[in-house]
This record gives structure tokens, sequence and C-alpha cells, in this order.
């Protein structure tokens, strides 16, 4: 078994299969990187035999990333290839969603067990001003998709923005019951590679919200993950404030590697 610096066992391994996007997301550090070449993509046997030797040092749950992975013409090879290696336990993805409508499906038959949505925001006008595209419906479309494939849970993952749409965080809290998917309510972190200026002029403690979710849930569950809790609401929903600005032990229990 792989043992970080401080003794921790890794058992979670999260893989970029392309810097390549079809959105252009103003704070991502991607970029929507169309152009970026092939050559620097591993190819399916390549992941799976990275997946095969972590697999043996103790890997139990793959997390497939980009870029957009679903770009990828072999995405669905990837994922089948890697899902019947001996000792994975879990195979998930990150996807803006997009192309999920005509995917999901057969993602679900190649052996992928979950997925996380980017979703930001249900305004058409709003999503086209972040992303650069307006392509709403599509992703809403994938959302329904991944539900009725049976990827479970399906989680969205919504990154807080001040002035953009912190206003909306009831509305997805409300979307979110109805559709039958878990909301992630993601606080944006400093880094080098998105700007200070973006940092600085859209970041928003989620503190409040969290506050107002406590007051709210019928129930509270920790987390040993992030050591961040789950809020089931009256409504159905089951919302997760993600808070890596404020929360000392964010990283404590951390299992991953990527």
């Amino acid at each position: 078994m792989i043992r970080d610096p401080y003794g921790r066992p890794v058992t979670n391994l999260r893989i970029s299969l392309t810097q390549r996007c079809n959105l252009n997301c103003f704070y991502c550090h991607r970029e929507g990187q169309t152009g970026t070449t092939r050559p620097t993509e591993m190819t399916a046997d390549e992941v799976a035999t990275i997946v095969r030797v972590a697999s043996k040092l103790g890997i139990r749950k793959i997390k497939l990333t980009g870029g957009e992975p679903l770009l990828r013409k072999d995405i669905i090879e990837v994922v089948h290839k890697i899902s019947q290696i001996e000792g994975i336990q879990e195979v998930s993805m990150t996807t803006n969603g997009t192309l999920l409508p005509s995917m999901a499906e057969k993602l679900t038959e190649a052996g992928l067990n979950r997925v996380n949505i980017s979703l930001d925001t249900l305004n058409p006008t709003k999503y086209e001003e972040i992303t650069g595209h307006p392509f709403l419906d599509r992703v809403l479309d994938g959302i329904r998709s991944a539900v009725d494939a049976g990827l479970n849970p399906v989680k969205l993952n919504m990154l807080l923005l001040r002035g953009v749409n912190e206003d909306e965080v009831w509305d997805m809290v409300d979307f979110a019951s109805k559709a039958g998917v878990i909301l992630q309510i993601i606080e944006l972190v400093s880094a080098p590679s998105v700007g200070n200026d973006v940092f600085t002029g859209y970041h928003v403690d989620p503190k409040p919200i969290e506050e107002e979710l406590r007051r709210m849930a019928v129930r509270v569950v920790v987390r040993r993950m992030h050591h961040r809790r789950k809020y089931f609401l009256p409504n159905g929903a089951e919302v997760e404030v993600v808070r890596p600005m404020h929360n000392t032990e964010f990283c404590a229990n951390c299992t991953r590697i990527r």
C-alpha cells in the first residue's frame, strides 16, 4: 500500500485524461485549451497500465478528469479497460455535462459508477457569460441522462462566484432536489494558474450559506473526506459545502493522489 509522508494510506487516484475542453470558463486554469495536441495524452492502454500498477499498490477508486474527458474519442474504451482491473472498486468522472446526453448510457455499460457535473448557474445568459458557450440545455439534458442511466450518485459542482451566482444558491438547491442529485457548493480558491484578479473579484465566503443550511437541515452528516458536512433538507435535497479556504481540517484525511 502507498502511504504519503504523513503515513496516510492512499486509496484514490485522479487521472487527467486531456487538457482539451469545449468550454472556456473564465475562472478555469485550463481555459478551454481546444488546441492542445493529442500526443500529450495517454492512450487507453497507457491509462490502464497505470491503473493496473496502482491497484496492486492499494488504489481502489479512480476519478477521471480533464479538461473535458468526454472529448476523448476512446473514452468508452478507457472506462471499460480500467473498470475491469482487479481491485478497482469505483470509477467516477468529473465532466461539464455537455456531451453526456448521448454518452451516459454507454458510460454506465462500460463500467462508470458515478459522475460529477459542473453547473454554476441555471440562467442561460449567465451560463454563456461564464463558459463562453450557449450549452446550458445540453448540460440539463446530460444531468437527466446520467440519472436515467443509473450513474449514482450524480453530483453537481456549483462554484460560488460573487456577483454572478450567489443569488442562485437556493434555486440550485431546489433544482437538485427535483432532479434527484446531490449539490456541492464549492468555494473559489486562490491559485497562481487562475490569477489573483479572479480570486479577488469573485471570491465569496460560503459560511453564511452553510449556517443557513445547518439551520434548515433535518440531518447533518460529517464526511471524513475534507471533514465537511452534508446537509439533508426537508425538500429532500442533499447539499455539501466545500470550503478549502476556511476549513483547517480540509486536507487532514486526504487519501488521494493525482
